[in-house]
C-alpha cells in the first residue's frame, strides 16, 4: 500500500476520540485562571519585604562597615 493510499484511508475513518479529557475543556481555563490568580496574590504579598527590614540592614552595615557604599 502506498503512502497516499494510507493517508486516504486514515482521512476516511473520520475523527475519533483517542483520549477523552478528564473534565470539560472550559474547566481547564477556569482552573488555570484560579491558579494564576493565587500565584499573583502570593507574589504581590512579597512586594514590600525589602523595605520592612531596612533598619536591620542599616544596623548590620553600621556594625561591619558599609562595603557597598564604595560602589
Amino acid at each position: 500500500m502506498s503512502v497516499l493510499a494510507t493517508a486516504v484511508l486514515a482521512a476516511e475513518e473520520g475523527g475519533h476520540v483517542v483520549n477523552e479529557l478528564w473534565f470539560p475543556a472550559p474547566l481547564f481555563g477556569v482552573i488555570m485562571f484560579a491558579l494564576f490568580t493565587v500565584l499573583a496574590i502570593v507574589t504581590f504579598s512579597f512586594r514590600d519585604v525589602a523595605h520592612r527590614h531596612a533598619e536591620k540592614v542599616e544596623a548590620v552595615a553600621d556594625e561591619h562597615g558599609d562595603a557597598h557604599a564604595q560602589h
